[in-house]
């Protein structure tokens, strides 16, 4: 697989997570937090172990262990963008959470000491922008919400970095299914502790619940390892801000949210951004004419 062939594949688990934030909406008034998040990851595990039962054979404690890890930030970043959404507008929060866009790079530098190359910069600039036009209006207020919709995007981050990391010693498709169980675990014990245990009764309930867990958890988290082994950590944040551009198409038709004219100009200087980031540079150009 090519860089540019795991920057598509990206961009379509993308697409399935710009749902997520209408599936999440229709939960999060009636369904408690920790238990979307036990049923979403616990539901695409079990679909993935059907699926790709013969995975279950050779799996050994490092999947596991790096699993383990990985499955913690999937639990926090959606118990945190839950509980945010509780307050937040289902666009709002997809453009909040792809702060990671910006994170990632930050993270980069302060790890490897080295700064980003100069498309990368550009294009954290202007999606800066474009995020700014977003989340900066009249009706934009700080809330508490806001700030767990950022602490998601922390997460997502160190999520993105962590497993572009793992996924070079072992089987991406098993550390991709494993985390979703997990997830799925350190959720119900979460349940146990601060919650009253009660499943969703209505039937839209379901749907939005097998929405998460099949299109955005299932295909998503599983096809993201396995994309990262062939791309980098700042090229997937970059593809992946185009999420909250996803998920404010969806509100627009599904939830009637509107973002302005200036949120439009947002969106789609987030789309300017992510394409500048992901121009290869002239060394990549040279390496690319000298293998052809």
């Amino acid at each position: 697989m090519t860089q540019k062939q795991a920057n598509l594949l990206l961009a379509t688990v993308s697409l399935g997570w710009g749902t997520s934030y209408i599936f999440m909406k229709l939960l999060v008034d009636s369904v408690s937090p920790f238990t979307v998040v036990a049923l979403r990851f616990g539901i695409a595990f079990l679909v993935m172990i059907v699926i790709f039962y013969k995975k279950l054979i050779s799996v050994n404690t490092k999947i596991l262990k790096y699993s383990a890890i990985v499955g913690a930030l999937l639990c926090g970043i959606f118990i945190a963008l839950m509980y945010g959404m509780k307050t937040t507008t289902a666009s709002s929060a997809g453009f909040l959470t792809s702060t990671t866009v910006i994170l990632v790079p930050i993270l980069q530098t302060l790890i490897t000491g080295k700064l980003p190359r100069k498309e990368i910069t550009y294009g954290v600039i202007t999606v800066s922008i474009g995020l700014s036009l977003l989340t900066i209006t009249n009706n934009f207020t700080f809330a508490l919400g806001s700030l767990l919709c950022l602490v998601a995007a922390l997460l997502y981050a160190v999520h993105i970095i962590v497993t572009n990391y793992f996924v070079q010693e072992l089987d991406a498709l098993q550390f991709g299914m494993f985390q979703l169980g997990f997830a799925s675990i350190y959720a119900t014990i979460g349940i146990f502790l601060f919650e009253t245990p009660a499943l969703p009764i209505e039937a839209v309930e379901w749907l939005a619940l097998l929405g998460l867990a099949i299109i955005c958890s299932a295909y998503g988290f599983v096809m993201q390892p396995i994309a990262q082994k062939y791309t980098t950590p700042e090229s997937t944040g970059f593809v992946f801000s185009l999420e909250p551009v996803f998920s404010a198409i969806f509100a627009f038709i599904f939830l009637s949210e509107n973002m302005g004219g200036q949120g439009y100009l947002g969106a789609l200087l987030i789309l300017v951004g992510v394409l500048i980031a992901n121009l290869p540079s002239k060394k990549q150009m040279i390496l690319e004419e000298i293998k052809e």
